[in-house]
């Protein structure tokens, strides 16, 4: 008996090319975006408590020359942070515009807005040195309350950069949560995550000195984020969705709304 084989067709090899691609696409991209949550809260963290160490005590400025280099580390540090948001901003846009390009913009917006803040807080911070300088030389109290300002300024930015931040974050967990491309168990702890770390943020502002605490279920689900991302990706269902809808790239929106 004569068995004739066909192999696959030139439309299931395209078919399968195309599916290679996407997945390829997918973890591509959910690894990156994963892995700059990771290095902004090491960055930052090591950044501020590297800050903190020099400018937690009283009479802190006439210490600084002493500490200068560590303390530029140390705003570098939370300096470079501005560019690892900036970049989870810009590399969510193109994926979550294919759902919402009102999602997008709005979290593009707060990251941006809330990278500005964190920029102008460290700058607050590298001013310190001069006025460092000032105290080794003889200068009056006056640079003992300059001082108190720009801690006091730093810490203001990064509240409000942080509210910003929640505020678009609530946006972008509701989003993920509404077409699943990741787990809804992780994505509805963002959302109640970003709103209570919203309230924290703001009620440091009003002298409530609570954010600390407030800020724990953001960031756990920041970190568990970054995790599900490198090691398992979006959600691959909804991700080739959104991928075929935008007409095969991943530039484009399937709504506006």
């Amino acid at each position: 008996m004569e068995h004739n084989y066909q192999g696959p067709s030139a439309m299931e090899l395209h078919e399968t090319a195309t599916s290679v691609k996407e997945v390829a696409s997918r973890m591509t991209w959910s690894r990156i975006i994963g892995a700059l949550f990771f290095a902004g809260f090491l960055v930052y963290g090591i950044g501020a408590a590297v800050v903190s160490s020099i400018v937690g005590e009283s009479g802190f400025v006439a210490t600084i020359p002493e500490h200068e280099t560590l303390l530029v580390t140390g705003v570098l540090l939370m300096l470079l942070n501005v560019g690892v948001d900036i970049g989870k901003g810009v590399l969510f846009f193109p994926i979550i515009e294919n759902y919402s390009k009102r999602t997008a913009l709005v979290y593009f917006g707060a990251v941006t807005a809330q990278a500005v803040l964190l920029a102008v807080g460290g700058l607050f911070i590298l001013m310190l040195v001069p006025l460092g300088a000032a105290a080794e030389e003889g200068a009056g109290s006056w640079v003992e309350d300059a001082g108190d300002a720009l801690v006091h300024g730093n810490t203001m930015a990064y509240n409000i950069g942080q509210a910003v931040l929640s505020f678009g974050g609530v946006f972008l967990s509701w989003l993920l949560f509404r077409v699943q491309l990741i787990p809804r168990a992780l994505a509805g702890l963002g959302v109640l995550g970003y709103i209570v770390h919203c309230t924290g943020s703001l009620a440091d502002l009003f002298g409530l000195d609570i954010s600390v605490f407030l800020l724990i279920p953001g960031a756990i689900f920041e970190l568990g984020l970054g995790f599900w991302l490198i090691f398992k990706g979006f959600n691959p269902e909804a991700y080739t969705n959104a991928f075929r809808s935008a007409g095969g790239s991943l530039v484009g929106g399937s709504e506006s709304g």
